[in-house]
């Protein structure tokens, strides 16, 4: 995942950016000044890599959708009310870009090591201080993950990755609450059996996220 997006901001005017708020920085970006845009992007980053990556499974696609996102940012920041919260205009551009990604590119598996580190909150392709046995774990959450229809993985993730409320997903997503409601239920359902499938046929145990996850249940 890029640190930095090349080109944007630069040293003069830094600090006094950081200490803005996100309704600043679009008032800013709204008057042309490109600085807001890199101090954004910065601020936003991983939240937008991370759900990225858990939609697609494909860590080109996510550094690819991370720009396209704040190039919308940027095209689109005149329909952008400053005096909102920024974050659900994020999701919801990730999340739509991800959608199409995903149905335009027909993905439902890859190589899993691309994103070994998604659950764990890192953005490395690999692990290798982690014990085996935990990667395994983790590599069978994330394959039950990508199991999931596109809709309820959406939903998931904003769920489980991103901490939203139901409401808030329904917000970001613009669609009922009880569409929410049922898309989580299902992936749950789904998620169960996939992780219990993957325990039958390997001789694993479940997951402890994946326990997490079904508690709610």
């Amino acid at each position: 995942m890029p640190s930095q997006y090349p080109g944007w901001g630069g040293e003069g005017g830094k600090r006094r950016m950081r200490s803005m708020s996100n309704g600043e920085l679009i008032s800013q970006l709204q008057d042309g000044k490109l600085s807001a845009l890199g101090e954004l992007y910065n601020r936003h980053r991983r939240m937008v890599y991370q759900t990225a990556i858990a939609i697609t499974g494909e860590r080109e696609a996510a550094n690819d959708l991370l720009q396209d996102v704040f190039l919308q940012l940027h095209r689109f920041v005149n329909y952008v009310d400053p005096s909102r919260p920024l974050e659900p205009w994020l999701y919801r551009m990730t999340a739509n870009l991800a959608y199409s990604w995903v149905k335009r590119n027909h993905r439902g598996r890859r190589v899993l090591k691309e994103i070994t580190g998604w659950f764990l909150g890192n953005s490395s392709e690999e692990t290798p201080h982690d014990p085996v046995e935990e990667r395994d774990e983790w590599e069978q959450v994330q394959r039950a993950l990508l199991s999931l229809p596109i809709q309820q993985r959406v939903v998931v993730v904003m769920y489980y990755l991103n901490d939203l409320s139901l409401q808030e997903i329904a917000q970001t997503l613009d669609v009922p609450l009880g569409t929410v409601k049922s898309r989580l239920h299902y992936g749950r359902l789904t998620l169960q059996h996939s992780l219990e499938l993957q325990v039958l046929t390997g001789q694993q145990r479940m997951p402890a996220f994946s326990l997490k996850i079904l508690d709610g249940m």
